[in-house]
């Protein structure tokens, strides 16, 4: 990419879509196009047309999704499915009719089966039944890499898909309604540290398996491979390292300073056993994770706890 080329990341004020912003910048790139929500409904189809054919966007980072943890998917499906689907369909398709060089659509771990051999391979996909609780959005995440797949096969259209890992860093959401399960576990620890709480209570076993990526470093493997790879079929970006939410939990407890004890609502979903993502096609071209779950949970903390107290 040319340091003047004109780039539209879509969700620029999301946890992705600011990282990307950030990491370009320190590559030198300023000539940004963004849209707030408010500014921009992506799933208005007109809207959107009318946006591409104004702006002619060069590049595009489409991170601009509707995300949430287990009791949000589980809870609104339908907005969920139909969200994702039409803010995909619409930022594609405009893109390939305007003529953009290159797009990047960001997935999400989720899209794998259920009980996919572990670490998941790309090769995995539609290969079983999908984790119940989030099938809407892995559906409508499933269908946003087919389209990249169909515009490349059938317009030589240079649109890429990248599946992260578990994410977190800045400008996460720390909200215990519909967050994930590191930012609110990082918020209910502080909390009870806060209020004095004799304890935190998480959901399920804690037995389950995930991996976390920090967020800057997904911002920096999308830059590599925006700039270095130029094939349809998925990459998958992740650590290859991953550990069971009660060990998290315990990671968290230290890192916050609370003192109490640890207890699990065994009435609430696991969710998904284990999700590790096999990142040797990452790794074989050229890119690897730098920033340790220990150093990204205390840069993160650092930063929330100074924003919680003020």
């Amino acid at each position: 990419m040319n340091k003047d080329a004109k780039i539209y990341v879509a969700g620029h004020r999301g946890m992705v879509g600011s990282a990307i912003i950030r990491r370009l910048k320190r590559a030198g790139f300023s000539n940004f196009l963004t849209r707030t929500s408010k500014e921009l409904d992506l799933r208005n189809q007109a809207a959107v047309n009318d946006f591409y054919a104004a702006e002619k966007p060069d590049y595009v980072f489409l991170a601009a999704a509707k995300v949430g943890g287990i009791l949000a998917n589980n809870t609104y499906r339908g907005e969920f499915i139909y969200d994702n689907l039409m803010i995909q369909n619409n930022v594609i398709h405009a893109a390939h009719v305007n003529g953009v060089k290159k797009l990047m659509f960001l997935g999400s771990s989720c899209i794998y089966p259920k009980l996919a051999n572990q670490p998941l391979k790309e090769t995995s996909l539609l290969s079983g039944f999908l984790e119940p609780t989030n099938e809407p959005y892995a559906i409508a995440k499933i269908a946003g890499i087919k389209l990249c797949e169909a515009y490349h096969s059938q317009y030589g259209s240079n649109f890429i898909s990248v599946m992260p890992t578990n994410l977190y860093g800045p400008n996460d959401n720390y909200d215990l309604k519909n967050s994930h399960v590191l930012p609110a576990l990082i918020r209910k620890f502080h909390e009870a540290k806060v209020n004095n709480k004799p304890s935190v209570v998480i959901w399920g076993t804690g037995s389950p398996k995930r991996e976390f990526l920090h967020v800057d470093d997904l911002a920096d493997a999308c830059f590599y491979l925006m700039e270095t790879y130029n094939n349809p079929s998925l990459v998958n970006i992740g650590t290859g390292e991953d550990i069971a939410i009660k060990d998290v939990a315990l990671l968290i407890k230290k890192i916050v300073g609370f003192e109490g004890k640890l207890e699990h609502d065994l009435s609430k979903p696991d969710g998904t056993p284990r999700k590790l993502m096999d990142v040797e096609k990452l790794r074989g071209l050229g890119w690897q994770a730098k920033i340790s779950l220990e150093e990204g949970i205390r840069s993160v903390y650092a930063e929330k706890s100074k924003e919680w107290s003020c």
